[in-house]
């Protein structure tokens, strides 16, 4: 049996660092993050846990200091968005390939030795010296050889073995890459594979429009057509200026969309379907609306009026924990916002552990919880009223396929065309029904968006 890794044997009488020497508490700070890194990735891809919530959970990661967190999640990240080209180093590395899925540990750190060596530029001693360390404090003495030897094979021979691989076929699980062959087509299939392995960028919606200028020149971000300020990806967002006063919050420019099409709602009411974490409801709050926000998930619901109160938004939105497919309000409501429940492929950009913790069966139950939600947002829209619905899956079966459904079998429904100058004028972005379709290479010049699906709806009065 291996020895579970922990405090006591990466630090105690038997880490091999040896006494606590200024160079040896910086190579302990290392393997800290090394080891944090190891028990997240088992957490996420073993025992099928979203990054977020792993992140939140474990002890290593939170007493970490705020730079090796980040080279942490870096870590972390870059082994989930490069899994399969990782696994295919690691394979030819084997003499007996798929053995390695009999010891998850030691198969997650040569993941994460691949990743740092081959992704990331660490250099390779310290990648393989600190996988060495990992496999022996998790009480694996005997696979240390077998370790040093496969990352220094991949070190010398890894960049001629990368330039052979199919980064997008490899990344990106058989499953998900045929649903969108079939729908998109083979090059639009491979452009979404190839963008979903760069990192995004860090996206920020201003609470006072007028002040986006200012907020602009302050954090040096850039204005993205659809009205969000950009920055590349990295630091410490809370420390940046206007973070603690609620100026701004981050949120990606695709999903800061949806909430700009009700036109003016200053003064009225919007429901806010399946409304956690909050950033659509800051934005209609922001712009002037009483805003019912609803979701299922009592923690959801409490992160959501934390943001909120760091916001100063919290007095013009009225939380409600419910199932969004069954809630009703006291009266019909004149705006809906429907960002329904979705399989979030979307995201994999920032999100590279959904490609490990969704499958087709998430999928076809997915499609029946919207399908449900979208009828209740109909049901309580009044007469006359807008409805807004998203998803942040690029499978039109959560999009394109739910709305024409719908439809069809909802005589007082009509489609809203959006207009190319209601989204920055980003022509390539709206669809020939006029709803929004993003993918993520769209706009890749400045960085590319998540991927989402918008449609926007009209209760016929009769």
């Amino acid at each position: 049996m291996t020895e579970p890794l922990n405090e006591h044997n990466l630090f105690g009488d038997h880490n091999p660092a040896g006494p606590a020497s200024p160079e040896n508490v910086e190579s302990m700070e290392m393997l800290s993050a090394r080891a944090a890194s190891l028990e997240i990735l088992d957490m996420v891809l073993n025992q099928k846990q979203a990054l977020d919530g792993a992140l939140e959970k474990s002890e290593k990661f939170r007493a970490l200091p705020a730079r090796d967190k980040a080279f942490a999640r870096m870590m972390i990240a870059t082994t989930l968005r490069r899994l399969g080209q990782i696994d295919d180093l690691i394979a030819k590395c084997e003499e007996r390939p798929g053995s390695l899925s009999r010891n998850l540990v030691l198969q997650n750190i040569l993941r994460l030795g691949v990743a740092q060596i081959m992704f990331m530029n660490v250099p390779d001693h310290a990648a393989v010296d600190t996988a060495v360390r990992l496999t022996d404090a998790a009480g694996m003495d005997r696979q240390k050889g077998f370790v040093n030897g496969v990352l220094r094979n991949i070190a010398r021979n890894g960049k001629e073995w990368v330039s052979r691989q199919d980064p997008a076929r490899l990344n990106t699980p058989e499953w998900l890459l045929k649903i969108w062959i079939e729908e998109y087509g083979l090059k639009v299939a491979a452009q979404i594979a190839s963008a979903n392995l760069v990192e995004a960028p860090l996206d920020i919606t201003v609470k006072d429009q007028s002040s986006r200028n200012y907020w602009g020149g302050t954090l040096k971000a850039s204005s993205f057509p659809t009205g969000s300020l950009r920055k590349p990806a990295g630091g410490n967002v809370t420390g940046l200026e206007g973070f603690d006063d609620g100026m701004w919050w981050v949120q990606d420019a695709a999903a800061a969309i949806p909430a700009q099409l009700f036109g003016d709602i200053d003064g009225k009411t919007v429901v806010d379907l399946c409304a956690a974490p909050g950033g659509k409801t800051a934005q209609l709050a922001a712009r002037g609306a009483h805003v019912i926000a609803l979701d299922r998930s009592a923690p959801r619901m409490k992160r959501l009026e934390e943001n909120l109160k760091r916001l100063r938004l919290d007095s013009r939105v009225q939380s409600v924990i419910s199932d969004g497919a069954v809630w009703r309000p006291k009266e019909p409501a004149p705006f809906v916002l429907c960002d329904a429940p979705c399989s979030a492929t979307g995201t994999l950009r920032r999100h590279p552990d959904v490609a490990h913790l969704k499958s087709p069966r998430d999928l076809e139950s997915l499609i029946a919880v919207q399908q449900r939600i979208l009828q209740n947002a109909f049901d309580i829209l009044a007469p006359g009223g807008i409805l807004v619905y998203c998803t942040c899956s690029l499978q039109k079966s959560e999009g394109e396929d739910q709305i024409s459904a719908f439809i069809a079998r909802t005589p007082d429904a009509i489609r809203l065309a959006i207009a190319p100058d209601e989204i920055g004028n980003l022509h390539e972005l709206i669809t020939e029904n006029g709803d929004v379709r993003i993918l993520p290479f769209h706009q890749a010049a400045s960085g590319g968006m998540d991927g989402f699906y918008i449609a926007r709806l009209k209760k016929i009065v009769r």
